[in-house]
């Protein structure tokens, strides 16, 4: 498993970790299929997770779930972890994890890696913590 502050950016179905489902944003329709973007958590980092299809109402706040061959890469110019086509995700627990929301590494601006197209690098920060689910003061 992979602490959510070791991934990088990049086109491939690599990412094998676990995580904490901290909050869940509204189900949308994306074409035919439903999606929705939801905040998650380690005891290193935060990301935005999408959810698509069925996955959306199967996951609730609290939640832990262990994901297998996930991506994360950019999703209509959101840059995002996700299941992909041949990743897996699957409740582990619930409610028990330790967790931190920042960095969320959605909110740092990546560029493709000079040295490696597949991949890409850190370039800034852009927040510090979600702007789509901000804390809460």
């Amino acid at each position: 498993m992979i602490p959510l502050k070791d991934m990088v950016a990049a086109a491939a179905n690599n990412i094998n970790t676990r995580f904490i489902i901290l909050d869940k944003g509204k189900t949308t329709l994306e074409g035919e299929s439903k999606a929705c973007l939801a905040l998650v958590a380690d005891e290193t980092a935060a990301v935005h997770f999408q959810f698509w299809g069925e996955e959306c109402d199967a996951f609730e706040l609290g939640d832990i779930v262990c994901l297998v061959n996930g991506i994360f890469s950019y999703n209509r110019h959101n840059l995002v972890l996700r299941a992909g086509r041949r990743g897996k995700i699957e409740k582990v627990g619930e409610f028990t994890m330790v967790y931190v929301e920042t960095p969320n590494l959605s909110e740092i601006r990546w560029v493709p890696d000079p040295n490696n197209y597949n991949k890409y690098v850190q370039e800034s920060v852009l927040s510090p913590y979600s702007r789509i689910f901000p804390p809460l003061l």
